[in-house]
């Protein structure tokens, strides 16, 4: 019970995102083309969350750590789980963009 309270507040362990980069980690931007081409991080891939279930094939394969991100967190929480439900087995809500770009410099 304890352990699924902390999930739903995102107060589990720290995830090393810049690690997880030099692991080799998709970090896919699910935000519009407009916004991504107003600024991104570096080397991400954006596929707008509302295109992410035609777009697999762009992500790769299916056991690589996915990274996914947007403005603030929201969009990048959606992508998570559809991504999950396909069947890939490594994946992270980086959070807003600008944030995580952050974490991984």
């Amino acid at each position: 019970m304890i352990g699924t309270i902390k999930k739903i507040l995102g107060l589990g362990p720290k995830i090393n995102f810049e690690q997880l980069v030099q692991q080799g980690a998709v970090i896919i931007d699910v935000r519009t083309k407009a916004e991504f081409n107003g600024g991104h991080i570096k080397g991400s891939k954006n596929i707008p969350l509302n295109g992410l279930g035609q777009n697999f094939k762009k992500i790769g394969k299916k056991d690589v750590p996915v990274i996914t991100c947007c403005a603030s967190g929201m969009r990048s929480a959606s992508a998570k789980n559809i991504l999950l439900s396909a069947g890939y087995t490594e994946v992270y809500n980086g959070g807003g963009w600008r944030n995580l770009q952050n974490k991984i410099k």
